[in-house]
């Protein structure tokens, strides 16, 4: 880094995202070693072990191995919406509904209905009752449920599993499916110290990305029944995310759930510390909400 003004050899710490983490040199190492196959043709066996791991580690039938968290929250999407004229409630506040080019709407025909988000990530309940339309030839059908845990926006709140049990019992009694956006669910199951496959019990399907905080270089799985991940790989396909010999990257997962996974906790502890000290200093032109501050995030206004 360039020299700053008038201080001397400082110490630059990057943490604008957990997306620029790196991988270590184990995985560098598996990467390299990793036996690799044409996964398109369910032949890599690195890639089919790192989704058998990940599937049962969520409690879910099956895996698939995506480049990117957008693509597998697409790909999720037009797996459980797979008739035009469908419909997805969504947070306004969602990674989902903000920053992926409302790519339900641009490339798989799916209207979204934005939800009020709430300042811990949820979306009430009521709010989501209120919007169900399934009866009035003239509307849309309300498809698909999408949550998202830790919650980006609302700085790596965490979803409780009183709501989460509550999201489920709406899911039922209506029968819509639920989606997880669960970029950083790893961080929400270390926050409440549960099992991951507890969280996502009431949930169809999850994504989840292993190049945040798990340090990867890149990759996102999705989970769900054989059913649904078999119809996310048709929809992976046509979206060009079919890849051959992709080991080397599912080798860097396995990896990240055996040494990365079990250190989560530290990245907490450490942005906890970090937004303890800003708020000492009472800086006037830096505030920050602590209760906020659960997981790996620590956003200031």
């Amino acid at each position: 880094m360039a020299r700053m003004e008038n201080l001397e050899d400082p110490r630059v710490v990057d943490l604008r995202s957990d997306t620029i983490t790196k991988p270590t040199p184990e995985m560098r190492q598996a990467m390299k070693d990793a036996v690799v196959g044409d996964d398109v043709f369910k032949e890599d066996p690195t890639v089919n072990e790192l989704e058998r791991v990940v599937a049962e580690m969520f409690g879910k039938e099956a895996a698939l191995l995506v480049p990117t968290g957008t693509m597998g929250n697409l790909a999720s999407v037009m797996a459980h919406c797979n008739q035009r004229g469908q419909e997805i409630l969504v947070g306004d506040a969602s990674h989902i509904f903000l920053n992926e080019q409302g790519n339900v709407a641009q490339i798989a025909a799916v209207q979204s209905w934005a939800v009020p988000t709430q300042p811990d990530g949820s979306l009430l309940i009521e709010d989501l009752a209120r919007r169900v339309r399934y009866r009035d030839f003239h509307c849309p059908r309300t498809s698909l449920i999408c949550l998202e845990n830790t919650h980006n926006v609302c700085s790596g709140t965490v979803l409780s599993m009183e709501y989460l049990n509550k999201v489920t019992e709406f899911s039922k009694q209506t029968k819509i499916p639920v989606h997880m956006d669960g970029a950083r669910i790893m961080n929400a199951a270390t926050y409440l110290d549960l099992p991951v496959s507890e969280l996502l019990k009431g949930c169809d399907s999850v994504m989840m990305c292993i190049s945040k905080g798990l340090a990867c270089p890149a990759g996102s799985l999705v989970a769900g029944s054989k059913d649904f991940v078999q119809r996310v790989a048709r929809v992976r396909k046509a979206l060009g995310g079919g890849m051959r010999q992709v080991g080397i990257l599912a080798a860097a997962g396995l990896v990240a759930l055996k040494t990365i996974l079990p250190r989560l906790h530290e990245d907490h502890e450490n942005t906890q510390r970090l937004a303890r000290g800003v708020c000492l200093r009472e800086n006037p032109f830096i505030s920050m909400d602590l209760d906020t501050v659960q997981t790996n995030m620590a956003v200031y206004d």
